[in-house]
């Protein structure tokens, strides 16, 4: 099986397919995408066609409401935190 680009680990996939999975099952699968995806992606195109991909299909999911949800708030993570965020003296 080819692996997705958009869903490299299949984690999205995989939610879709689980029988009376719950929403708060698929936000920690979401999270667990999202912490997968590379440093510094924008990963507001990849939900997009994630959607693009699943909603005609599955309009009431669980999954699909979290990824509609991410689509209105995706950003490009920064990293914080560490010796740069402390204040100097």
């Amino acid at each position: 099986m080819e692996r997705d680009p958009l869903d490299h680990k299949g984690l999205i996939r995989e939610a879709y397919r689980i029988e009376a999975i719950t929403l708060g099952e698929c936000r920690s699968i979401f999270l667990d995408w999202a912490l997968s995806t590379p440093d510094g992606t924008d990963s507001r195109p990849m939900i997009a066609a994630l959607l693009d991909k699943y909603r005609a299909d599955f309009p009431d999911h669980p999954m699909t409401q979290v990824l509609e949800e991410g689509n209105q708030r995706a950003m490009v993570p920064r990293r914080r935190g560490g010796w740069r965020s402390r204040p100097r003296d």
